[in-house]
């Protein structure tokens, strides 16, 4: 009876692989279904196993077991079929007849690499701008190479209201790792500041490194935002809105792109109030200050000149839904903007959180092309 019990369970929580997390914890465990899939299908083939020694209830245990492990393997198999397209769906949006370059070091998706684990490598924390009232700094992770880099600025996510510069500091190290300054950003956070109290900050960020690019050893023509969740919001609309001299491109992991749509159509409230956290960032409801929300809607500045972009976005996303990903690829091919949007069908929001996890490992193969394109 136990086994049955322990293998329903499996199999319920094996529906999060393919089916949108209908509550907040819910999608917390949806992150460790699809992007640390393997240690589900281990405990689901041990407990299969256990039905040698078993009689009550094994035929239907059994059954319940072989299609919890079907839905868990799904994430590899789908990411498979990702990793066998990315190339040439790459060079076909971003080539412009020349050959991409390709990270020589790893493949869009491994196995092998499910089981390995990221390094994390030291950052200096920096002071980049004293306002009257607080202070804000930067993670800086320089670059292991020599000579002036190209500069990935990143965004924090945290619904505008929390997380800091330590968030995620993976993706970072990698990439400082392969050659890339990336300086790893905190804002004023909401409902105490609110918009467009970010982009002053992006815009101070950017002086910043500038200011001291001798010794920080910045190429200071080559800045590429990167920005996560409410971050990737704040990136856009920094890449977008505010242009700042040196910008050559933006990389979005599942941002909010279209704020006014947004608002029109919430995310379930049983995940997140997603009405009453854009509301505290922006000051008041959609009715109160439209204004607000058109201003802070990247979408409504895409033109003929607008940067290269790189949009991520996992189709099981409950937090920003998958239709601002949907709208910003539509107005970007509209404005014959160079990007490349690379979808995630069973991913959900912040499914990066692993990255060598199905969508970490794929997200990171693109950002590493992206940037050898645009900023190389």
């Amino acid at each position: 009876m136990l086994r049955l019990v322990l293998l329903i369970i499996l199999f319920l929580a094996s529906l999060l692989a393919i089916f949108n997390a209908p509550a907040y914890y819910l999608w917390l465990l949806a992150i460790l279904v699809t992007e640390f899939c393997w240690i589900f299908i281990a405990i689901t083939l041990l407990i299969l196993i256990s039905g040698f020694w078993v009689s009550k209830y094994k035929i239907g245990g059994s059954v319940v077991g072989v299609l919890a492990l079907l839905l868990f393997v799904s994430p590899l198999v789908r990411a498979s079929m990702v990793a066998g397209h990315i190339k040439s769906e790459m060079q076909a949006a971003l080539g412009n007849g020349k050959p991409l370059v390709y990270p020589n070091n790893r493949e869009p998706f491994s196995l092998t690499q499910l089981f390995q684990k990221a390094n994390i490598s030291s950052s200096q924390s920096l002071t980049y701008i004293h306002y009257a009232d607080t202070a804000l700094t930067l993670d800086y992770y320089p670059a292991r190479a020599t000579g002036k880099r190209p500069c990935l600025v990143v965004i924090h996510g945290g619904s505008w209201s929390s997380g800091d510069s330590k968030q995620l500091p993976e993706l970072n190290s990698y990439l400082s790792n392969i050659g890339y300054q990336v300086a790893s950003v905190n804002y004023r956070l909401a409902p105490k500041y609110k918009a467009p109290a970010t982009m002053e900050d992006v815009q101070n960020a950017l002086n910043y490194l500038k200011l001291h690019a001798d010794s920080l050893q910045i190429d200071t023509s080559q800045f590429v935002l990167l920005g996560r969740s409410a971050g990737a919001q704040i990136a856009l609309l920094a890449a977008y809105a505010t242009p700042h001299t040196g910008i050559k491109a933006v990389i979005d992991f599942y941002g909010p792109a279209d704020m006014v749509w947004g608002y029109s159509l919430p995310a379930n409230p049983l995940v997140m109030d997603s009405r009453l956290v854009m509301e505290r960032y922006l000051g008041g409801t959609y009715k109160q200050v439209p204004q607000a929300y058109a201003a802070s809607s990247p979408i409504e500045y895409v033109n003929r000149q607008t940067v290269p972009t790189l949009i991520i976005h996992g189709g099981n996303d409950v937090l920003v839904a998958y239709e601002h990903s949907t709208r910003l690829n539509a107005k970007l091919q509209q404005n014959n903007i160079s990007h490349y949007w690379l979808k995630l069908p069973w991913a959900t929001h912040g499914f990066d959180y692993n990255l060598n996890g199905p969508g970490g490992q794929l997200s990171t193969y693109a950002v590493e092309t992206f940037l050898r394109k645009v900023a190389p």
